[in-house]
């Protein structure tokens, strides 16, 4: 973690606006192989942020892959202050033997899509559905309270010298497995009361 979050510091200090911060590692299975008791938090930059529907060029990238994510605003008061849909873009470039290299490297985080806060979503009703080429080809649903995230990456955080200040965003986390894709592929999520986001990946 003093890896990764030196890593956001010369980001920020080469010009690179905060944006927040990311939950990696939330299901139990890789949680197990990691020996891990919880998830692991990383950061976003405005540098790796796409409009919905745009073309992300992977051509150089290992393994892409998307992960299926709600975006939490943290308030002014450090509540949750909004939530909206997600797509993060990462690279999974790294193999999964050793957990240092990963986490400075920022759990392979390349990119997110963000799309627009909707008010008075109950979390709990987003289920997301994934097409590629009209067919649904993963489906999953939150398996943790907004507030509950957002309570776990302030003392995350905390505890490495670092702080969640309002107007962070987070992604929370994938609701489907990483979702391996390459040039020419092309995405459309619905996050049902959510919204819908679209991301296409080009050489």
């Amino acid at each position: 973690m003093r890896l990764l979050l030196a890593r956001r510091a010369a980001e920020v200090a080469h010009g690179a606006a905060p944006v927040g911060w990311k939950i990696g590692f939330n299901g139990p299975a890789v949680q197990q192989h990691f020996g891990l008791s919880e998830p692991v938090v990383g950061y976003l930059t405005d540098t790796g942020v796409s409009p919905d529907g745009a073309t992300v060029p992977v051509g150089g990238w290992t393994a892409p892959a998307v992960e299926v994510e709600v975006a939490i605003r943290v308030g002014d008061r450090g509540e949750v202050g909004g939530l909206a849909p997600a797509l993060e873009l990462v690279d999974l470039d790294l193999p999964f033997d050793d957990l240092e290299p990963i986490l400075a490297g920022n759990v392979f985080q390349r990119g997110v899509v963000f799309g627009g806060e909707v008010p008075g979503v109950d979390p709990w009703a987003v289920r997301v559905a994934v097409m590629r080429s009209d067919e649904t080809v993963a489906e999953g649903g939150l398996s943790e309270d907004p507030a509950t995230t957002v309570a776990f990456v302030r003392s995350f955080l905390a505890a490495h010298g670092a702080a969640l200040v309002p107007g962070d965003r987070i992604i929370a986390g994938s609701m489907i497995a990483p979702l391996a894709v390459a040039p020419g592929d092309a995405l459309h999520v619905s996050f049902g009361p959510l919204g819908e986001l679209g991301v296409s990946f080009g050489p």
